[in-house]
């Protein structure tokens, strides 16, 4: 028996691989809400590639890793951003365009990383450590950024960090990326340590594990994981990185070593891939869901202020990275 509503059909087409037909119908009200208030505002939902399927196929008007979203931000000529990601990310959305309302749909939507450094650690490190550039992941708050010379993404990282031209730098505030990236460039990285909550639980024993259950798996690994985990993957990249990957290689049996939802928003486009799912569930990007978005544009909350000195540091750290 289907429970697909006629009205919805097409947009259930997008998902029908990884949403039963039997939930389909506890998200329809929303969704419809969700386009019908966004054409009433003039908004658009900026998603990242964590987000639940129904949130990321079928409300979302711009999806991608942290870095996608960045630059596309800048282009929208919408007058509302709701950002369907953590709070770091939303605040990235309101460096690159002050003019608009930035929402975030619910304010505990945190991150780990985010919360590992303060200001006041990033200025401590630069009198011990003066005269080296300091490299800030995207994954941290706006005023940690206002302290930074440049920031990066798990996608961009090495080519920010060989991009500054010199010997020695300071990456923060994620160790497993400042190492990985580390293995990659002959420039000297001091790392903070900072770990992201879903990454750092995979293991090396993991992989091999993995690949005894599954013969042929190909393995595809954040740069977010343990250098260990890395050096056991076939392939380490960005969020981006890695759907590009499935996109060109089309294994025949994968395995994303990242947060869950990951593999579901991937595998919709590809049913001829299998995919292994191993879940580390983030519980900050699960925080978002259709309700609160629906929410968020209804009631016009939560809006994402910055202090306007720490706006304008921490935006040109932001416009350094885009430039590379």
């Amino acid at each position: 028996m289907s429970a697909v509503l006629p009205l919805g059909a097409s947009l259930y087409d997008r998902v029908r691989r990884v949403i039963p037909p039997i939930e389909w119908p506890t998200f329809l009200d929303d969704i419809e809400a969700i386009l019908a208030l966004k054409r009433e505002r003039n908004a658009v939902i900026l998603a990242h590639n964590y987000q639940t399927p129904e949130i990321f196929h079928c409300v979302a008007d711009i999806v991608g890793d942290s870095l996608a979203l960045a630059r596309q931000a800048m282009s929208t000529e919408a007058d509302v951003i709701v950002l369907a990601g953590v709070h770091f990310m939303a605040e990235t959305a309101k460096l690159l365009n002050p003019q608009k309302t930035v929402l975030i749909p619910d304010l505990r939507a945190g991150c780990s990383l985010a919360d590992s450094i303060t200001a006041e650690d990033v200025r401590l490190m630069r009198q011990r450590i003066p005269n080296v550039p300091i490299v800030t992941y995207v994954n941290t708050s706006a005023a940690v950024k206002a302290e930074s010379d440049i920031c990066c993404t798990s996608g961009n990282a090495r080519a920010v960090v060989e991009s500054l031209g010199v010997p020695r730098v300071i990456m923060l505030p994620d160790e497993y990326l400042a190492k990985n990236v580390a293995a990659e460039t002959d420039v000297e990285i001091l790392a903070w340590k900072g770990h992201c909550e879903v990454h750092e639980r995979f293991a090396a024993a993991d992989v091999r594990e993995l690949r005894q259950a599954h013969p042929g798996l190909v393995v595809l690994a954040h740069p977010e994981c343990p250098p260990e985990v890395v050096a056991e993957a076939d392939f380490s990249g960005s969020t981006a990185a890695m759907s590009d990957y499935v996109e060109r290689q089309k294994p025949p049996r994968v395995v994303l070593l990242t947060e869950c939802s990951m593999s579901d928003n991937v595998a919709v486009k590809h049913p001829e891939v299998e995919f292994i799912r191993p879940c580390n569930l983030c519980p900050h990007m699960k925080r978002i869901t259709l309700a609160n978005i629906r929410a968020a544009l209804e009631e016009n909350r939560h809006v994402v202020t910055i202090e306007p000195e720490i706006a304008q540091r921490a935006r040109l750290a932001v416009e350094r990275m885009l430039a590379v």
